[in-house]
């Protein structure tokens, strides 16, 4: 029943006079641009800064405690309870604001490129270039599938709205709460567009797993011969980069399902960072900016309107939106067959993991749930240090379920597939960060070729004594002597003590795992034995 009496509100909202639905990408340009929402660039892209938050707010999300879903949610710092009661009073409030608004904005199209589990969404905004972002990140449906098409999921965006923690049991005046019951999104509070993105990509990691299929936080690439090959790393692993193969076509950057059939993208555009960017580093991005992408936060000389893309002076977290079809090398649609290949990516700054090793299917779930990356010294008042970050499952902020569900999937996909998973770490070597060098760049990549290519199948390995990691002796293009962490160290003490350190950090990370299977109380094993 609440289900239908939100659906009646809603259709009365979309009922009115001043909404605009499905509105070509120019004449959303137009809008932005007349409505002083932002400006044109040179690139032909429009950019727009969103104030206040310049990324998203993780302690104002809130899932609705509902008697259908309650038990299914695993709650916690990132799974934060908000009441019934509160949600319907947000609803409120930013239903009435959005029909006292002159305009506002509908999109309606997709999440997941394979139509058998796909969702049908829609996205009402408050501003024009909301509902841009909107149409370039999420997948547009054809004139003959917007015909027939019934949303499932609603967001309803309204940054104007700000919430009274006293009377509405958020945390702060911003907040993003996701009703399964009432399949609404609520966002509030902030102008951040990527809330939409990764809001929907929540909502598919709790729906997907219920379908038998995984829901993972990767890019994702395949070959001329039809094989393909995942890539999961948290920021700074060099993920985008490496994914990005001129003899590999892209299915996707971000966010994937593997279902029975094999792996789509769930969405339909880039959400990139673009610090730093420039057309010699990453040409994919840097082409991709033109007419109808959307940059956010990316300051622009006032008279040439060319982007500044070195220009951190809002925030170090700028980001450009476009469809991926603004990508040449790309598969459409965005499906391929079963994996072959998993490359897991971390950026250790410690300096001790191997630059690239060989995991089993245990090995391979162990890591998955850990997440490792680390933050550098200089990057955080107080860091002077390399700090271990574990993200479980390479993506906890966005993950409703408990991690062990989608682990487990994991193990069970790699077994029913035989694919290969490898952990590259593209971090530091010869010693931790300050003391040690970054991997080059051309040796991670000869690595994951060589990987992907299918030529350490068989090669000879040696396994590390603290880590248990199994490491390939010979890669073709990397000199030997890279590939055994500790003969790069000048202090073998040194190595072992800065070794130690991490395992332990690996084996105190792990026992935040509660309840585990059998099969998963076993992963640390080879770790700290």
């Amino acid at each position: 029943m609440k289900s239908v009496a939100f659906s009646n509100t809603l259709t009365k909202i979309l009922d009115g006079s001043n909404v605009l639905t499905q509105l070509a990408v120019p004449q959303l340009v137009e809008k932005v641009l007349k409505r002083g929402e932002g400006i044109l660039t040179s690139t032909g892209a429009v950019r727009a800064e969103t104030g206040k938050y310049t990324g998203r707010s993780p302690k104002d999300k809130f899932i609705v405690e509902e008697a259908s879903t309650k038990d299914f949610i695993d709650w916690g710092h990132v799974n934060r309870p908000i009441s019934e009661e509160s949600f319907e009073k947000l609803y409120t409030k930013v239903v009435n604001h959005l029909q006292e608004q002159n305009e506002i904005f509908v999109f309606k199209g997709f999440a997941g490129a394979d139509q058998k589990n796909r969702l049908p969404i829609q996205v009402v905004n408050e501003y024009a270039w909301h509902n841009l972002f909107a149409h370039q990140l999420f997948i547009r449906p054809t004139e003959e599938e917007l015909e027939t098409h019934q949303a499932e999921f609603t967001i309803l965006s309204a940054p104007n709205v700000k919430a009274d923690p006293a009377t509405d049991g958020t945390s702060s005046e911003t907040f993003i709460v996701v009703s399964f019951e009432r399949r609404i999104i609520l966002i509030g509070g902030t102008e951040y567009a990527g809330e939409m993105k990764k809001s929907i990509f929540s909502i598919m990691n709790y729906l997907l797993p219920k379908k038998d299929i995984l829901s993972m936080h990767c890019s994702a690439n395949v070959g001329a011969e039809g094989d393909v090959a995942l890539f999961f790393g948290l920021s700074g692993t060099g993920k985008t980069t490496l994914s990005a193969d001129p003899n590999r076509r892209l299915i996707g950057d971000d966010e994937h399902g593997w279902s029975s059939n094999g792996v789509f993208n769930i969405e339909g555009g880039c959400y990139a960072k673009c610090i730093g960017l420039t057309r010699e580093k990453e040409p994919q991005i840097f082409d991709a900016i033109r007419f109808g992408a959307v940059l956010e936060n990316v300051m622009v000389d006032e008279i040439t309107r060319k982007p500044l893309y070195d220009d951190a002076t809002l925030t170090e977290n700028t980001r450009a939106a476009y469809q991926i079809q603004a990508i040449d090398n790309i598969i459409e649609p965005s499906i391929a067959g079963h994996p072959q290949t998993i490359v897991f990516l971390t950026a250790d700054a410690f300096g001790v993991l191997p630059p690239i090793s060989k995991l089993t299917k245990e090995q391979a779930m162990y890591h998955f749930l850990s997440g490792y990356t680390s933050k550098l010294a200089g990057t955080e008042r107080g860091v002077t240090s390399p700090q271990a970050t574990f993200s479980t499952c390479f993506g906890s902020p966005f993950l409703p379920l408990p991690a062990t569900v989608y682990a487990e999937m994991l193990g069970k996909k790699i077994d029913e597939h035989g694919v290969q998973v490898f952990l590259v770490n593209t971090g530091w070597t010869g010693g931790e960060y300050g003391v040690g060098t970054r991997m080059k760049l051309s040796y991670t990549r000869a690595m994951v070729q060589a990987a992907i290519e299918g030529e350490l199948t068989n090669v000879e390995t040696k396994q590390d004594d603290i880590f248990g990691l199994h490491i390939p002796m010979h890669v073709p293009g990397v000199p030997d002597e890279v590939l055994i962490p500790n003969r790069t160290w000048d202090n073998q003490k040194a190595y072992t003590e800065k070794a130690l350190e991490l395992a332990t950090k690996f084996k105190d990370n792990f026992k935040k795992f509660a309840n585990l299977s059998e099969e998963l109380e076993e992963l640390g094993g080879p770790i700290l034995k």
